[in-house]
């Protein structure tokens, strides 16, 4: 049996939403394995910078874009100054994306449309953008960062959840389509992660609880998600295709 190798050496690999969190692991992660990485943010600028200098200090590869990637002309535009930076985008982690702590009652059309056009038009739009050079290359790699809640819902996050469940079925569509072109599309459902994300949107009761129903009674690292999404962006997943990773430490049983 040959040995694993999960070099990404020579690749173009686009993490959106990649300022700070799960996207900031998934760079680090990717730019290690010697990926050269553009790591797009949108609001996140500052942040963004020091992930920037903290990876070229280590000699790697990286380039900071800014894009909003739910509007369709600014992802056309991503990808054209990421094309004539470093390249064109061999591997995609489909990570931007925003949270909605609220009673479906109380949840404005506004909120509803802004979580629906981050959550999920934003991978649409990414997607879209790279599957015409991942056909001609006949290889490409797409890793959509979802969420458990997408699988097993979630009361005061309906709204959340439904983006993430519909980014499960947009993954498992487009792998079955994409297979033939050798490209694989796969998604990462992860339980509660240490973010910023989950710490602004629990209070310390909430948290106990939460920590409570968990079986290790703590918290995904962002870098724990990060690993699984290297593997599966790896040329060792090459027969893993539209699946639905849960890493969550056995908080749900399926």
């Amino acid at each position: 049996m040959g040995q694993f190798n999960n070099s990404l050496e020579g690749q173009v690999c686009l993490v959106t939403g990649a300022g700070r969190g799960i996207g900031a692991a998934v760079a680090r992660a990717v730019a290690a394995r010697g990926a050269r990485v553009a790591v797009n943010y949108n609001s996140s600028y500052n942040e963004a910078r020091t992930l920037i200098t903290e990876l070229q200090q280590h000699g790697y590869t990286a380039l900071a874009f800014q894009g909003d990637i739910s509007n369709e002309q600014e992802v056309s535009r991503l990808f054209a100054e990421i094309r004539t930076t470093i390249g064109e985008v061999d591997l995609l982690v489909n990570n931007a994306g925003i949270t909605l702590r609220s009673l479906v009652q109380d949840t404005s059309t506004a909120e509803w449309d802004r979580l629906m056009n981050i959550n999920l038009r934003g991978a649409f739009l990414c997607c879209k953008e790279v599957l015409p050079y991942m056909i001609r290359k006949r290889y490409g790699r797409i890793v959509n960062i979802a969420s458990s809640q997408g699988i097993d819902g979630a009361s005061f996050e309906a709204v959340y959840a439904a983006s993430k469940g519909g980014l499960i079925a947009f993954t498992k569509s487009l792998g079955r389509e994409a297979a033939p072109s050798g490209i694989t599309v796969n998604a990462i459902a992860p339980g509660p992660v240490a973010t910023d994300m989950i710490y602004s949107h629990l209070d310390e009761e909430d948290m106990k609880t939460l920590l409570g129903e968990l079986p290790e009674g703590r918290l995904a690292a962002p870098e724990e998600v990060a690993s699984a999404c290297v593997f599966l962006l790896s040329r060792d997943a090459a027969y893993i295709n539209a699946q639905v990773l849960c890493v969550d430490g056995g908080w749900k049983a399926r």
